[in-house]
């Protein structure tokens, strides 16, 4: 469907448009702006990783592997 949507005449007429709309002046703006987006968008994309991630506590881990493999305390 989209076979060939951007070969490099597509995206010289489309730069020219970008041009043409926003002025050579306006251009290294809307670079920075992106730039600063998508920068943020992995951050957040990251730190929800983190955050979905488990972790295991080290001391608890030793515990109940500690309490699963102990002889049963007779009282």
């Amino acid at each position: 469907m989209f076979e060939g949507l951007f070969q490099p005449l597509h995206l010289l007429l489309i730069l020219g448009i970008v041009l043409i709309v926003f002025g050579p002046g306006k251009l290294p703006e809307l670079g920075e702006g992106l730039g600063k987006s998508i920068k943020s968008f992995k951050k957040a994309m990251k730190e929800g990783q983190e955050d979905s991630a488990p972790t295991l506590d080290r001391k608890s881990t030793d515990e109940q592997i500690t309490r699963m493999t102990a002889p049963p305390s007779s009282n």
